[in-house]
């Protein structure tokens, strides 16, 4: 009978985000005497201290952890390790939930005694128009695969979910949150639940908003980290953990091996211009499927490339010094794109 849950949010200078955040879980349809709350806090230097000792102040569930190391996977175990709650959910500072949100998800998971982790579909709110444009070009399929909570896709069995909603028997079988990973934990996380025998369920009833920033500069670090920690994720598994992740790489490739060939065979180029050329076909259908209006298909297109490259190069910088240079990652590896 599952009855007691614990929601752990993991931050850093969230003053904009974290009330609402908080906010949002207060005002949830679930019993309060049977949540708990903790924000663990990576030394902010702005509000977000203050403000969530204000909540805390308010609400006997809610705790303020502090987080020394400054790093998410290390925030994520001091808040799960903190209670021995039937259910540990997962939850983003920039993220609001749904009244509904934490009863669904214990729904489920009691429903279905498999399922180790349930998650739902994330509704993107936005900050500008950049934002805007970042967005629907995240919640397309062409341009982060099928990430099915990102895109609103089908419901059912899923290889991984955003705030994930866990049943405390799993961190009891397959341990916690791998803390030398700066990128790429919770795709670590649930690959390891998968394969201890775990199931991972996307109900489109669980709903929650995120919001995006639009900082294309950003956007490109992010996933730059995402692509260079999963070869770090697969070299500790030896394993390939999906295959959707070698699509970028490849593309990468071969912009790389196309351009260098046409610069030795000039008649290379045509192939390599009739791949470039396919490419943006597939990306403006794909981007026409999100917005009509001119300028916004470009950007959309825009975003695509962004991602796909910068996920493929870091890949690619990932094979180069954890396969071939067999490096252990640095310190600049290890800074957050925010």
């Amino acid at each position: 009978m599952i009855n007691t849950v614990s929601i752990t949010i993991p931050c850093k200078n969230e003053e904009k985000y974290i009330a609402p955040c908080l906010q949002s879980i207060v005002e949830a349809d679930y019993p309060h005497e049977l949540l708990r709350v903790f924000v663990v806090d990576g030394r902010s230097e702005d509000r977000t201290r203050e403000i969530v000792k204000r909540f805390e102040d308010h609400y006997s569930y809610i705790q303020l952890i502090d987080n020394p190391k400054e790093v998410t996977p290390v925030a994520l175990n001091l808040g799960l390790k903190h209670s021995n709650s039937d259910v540990k959910i997962i939850l983003g500072a920039h993220s609001t939930i749904d009244s509904s949100f934490i009863q669904r998800n214990v729904d489920v998971l009691t429903s279905h005694p498999e399922i180790g982790c349930s998650g739902g579909v994330i509704d993107n709110v936005n900050e500008n128009e950049s934002a805007e444009i970042i967005a629907l070009a995240m919640s397309s399929s062409f341009g982060v695969g099928n990430a099915h909570f990102r895109t609103g896709g089908a419901e059912g069995y899923v290889d991984t979910v955003a705030f994930g909603a866990y049943r405390k028997e799993v961190f009891e079988k397959i341990g916690f949150f791998d803390e030398e990973l700066v990128r790429n934990q919770d795709d670590e996380f649930n690959y390891r639940l998968l394969k201890n025998g775990f199931k991972i369920y996307l109900d489109k009833k669980i709903r929650s908003s995120y919001s995006v920033r639009g900082d294309f500069k950003k956007l490109f670090k992010q996933y730059f980290q995402y692509g260079y920690w999963k070869v770090y994720v697969n070299l500790k598994h030896k394993s390939i953990t999906t295959i959707r992740q070698l699509v970028p790489l490849l593309f990468v490739k071969y912009l790389i091996v196309g351009l260098v060939g046409s610069l030795m065979i000039p008649s290379f180029t045509y192939v390599y211009l009739l791949g470039l050329f396919f490419y943006l076909f597939v990306g403006v259908y794909f981007a026409l499927k999100k917005t009509t209006v001119a300028s916004k298909v470009f950007k959309v297109l825009m975003v695509f490339f962004v991602l796909h490259t910068s996920y493929g190069y870091g890949y690619l910088r990932g094979v180069l010094d954890f396969i071939l240079l067999r490096k252990k990652p640095g310190k600049k590896s290890k800074e957050l794109s925010r």
